[in-house]
């Protein structure tokens, strides 16, 4: 099989190509061939040496796959064994990015027909983290206002869609260039963070009210401003840290300076205002894989009515994962970025 290999901290040059033995499917797992994976801005910052949760360099990262069962381990399955040949996606706790996988079968969920590979890889990470941010932490209801900060990546575009489908009022941070498509999405109010002050605009179109329900993965500074509009009864959920990493460089000091920034309102900050601040990381609920199968079981079903639909913004071959990186860590994507063997 072909691996994507993090050779050492750096820039996109460091991710080679190595061969190695197909991996056998041990007890109560499922080998996948692999014809799709998707890239998410978590390994863009493992190959930087920013994610603490990654394994240690040289490693292989990649926490979704979509491809054929190749292969049932041995043993007793808890449900219906899934036969080879059946279409899937999966979550993968790293080595995502390799041409076959071996994964426990309760982290696998078979396709719906008329669904891609691609658009199969999109859904683990970013629908997972949008529906646990919109659905669950943020309890989003009809007739809410909801702000999607980077609205044009995979998790703030599948927040737009969920939004949507709830009929929540949908405001978003994006690049200009992005507006025109994320307002077809389903977002009302867009505003380019690198050249707008967002704050103002939010809190003028809003009339001072500000939004109920604030999704935010950029952390840092940008917490503190996300309650400068949160209302009352209002759920802010942070789901990363993306503030420090600019041009594909590692800064430590830029990190320190960004964390440090945050702001960490009190209880009775909290109570006063009646303020619910939720964090999300949905690579440490490997524990609670049981529970996310009715996450899942939900997003397929909401492909199956067509209140969702992954945006691709590139299919990149495993032989130019660089690129794939250089489109996340620039900005450049609209949607989402996906390997393909």
């Amino acid at each position: 099989m072909k691996q994507i290999w993090i050779t050492r901290a750096g820039r996109p040059e460091v991710l080679e190509i190595r061969e190695a033995d197909d991996p056998i499917p041990g007890p109560g797992e499922v080998a996948i061939d692999v014809h799709a994976a998707g890239v998410n801005f978590a390994d863009v910052l493992a190959r930087m040496g920013m994610y603490p949760d990654a394994p240690p360099i040289p490693c292989v990262v990649g926490y979704e796959v979509a491809g054929t069962v190749a292969e049932t381990g041995p043993g007793e399955f808890a449900g219906d064994p899934l036969p080879k040949g059946t279409r899937v996606f999966a979550l993968t706790r790293f080595g995502g990015y390799a041409s076959r996988v071996c994964v426990p079968i309760n982290q696998v969920f078979a396709l719906p027909r008329e669904m891609s590979f691609a658009e199969a890889a999109a859904l683990p990470v970013n629908y997972f983290t949008a529906a646990l941010a919109v659905e669950r932490f943020g309890n989003l209801v009809p007739g809410e206002r909801i702000l999607v900060h980077n609205a044009g990546g995979g998790v703030g575009i599948a927040a737009i869609q969920l939004s949507r489908a709830i009929g929540a009022t949908i405001f978003g941070t994006a690049s200009a260039w992005k507006h025109d498509q994320l307002k077809v999405l389903g977002a009302e109010h867009l505003f380019d963070y690198g050249t707008e002050d967002w704050v103002e605009r939010v809190t003028t179109a809003t009339e001072g009210a500000g939004v109920h329900v604030i999704i935010d993965p950029v952390g840092g500074r940008n917490l503190a401003l996300d309650l400068k509009v949160l209302a009352p009864l209002g759920r802010l959920v942070a789901f990363g840290l993306s503030e420090p990493v600019r041009s594909g460089r590692r800064s430590i000091l830029r990190t320190l300076r960004s964390v440090l920034s945050m702001p960490r309102p009190s209880f009775l900050t909290l109570l006063n205002h009646n303020w619910s601040v939720a964090g999300l990381n949905l690579g440490h609920l490997w524990s609670e894989i049981d529970r996310l199968r009715d996450v899942g079981d939900a997003i397929i079903a909401g492909w199956a009515r067509g209140d969702i639909r992954p945006v691709i913004a590139a299919e990149v071959p495993f032989e130019e994962a660089g690129d794939a990186h250089r489109m996340l860590e620039e900005r450049k994507n609209l949607g989402k970025v996906i390997l393909t063997t």
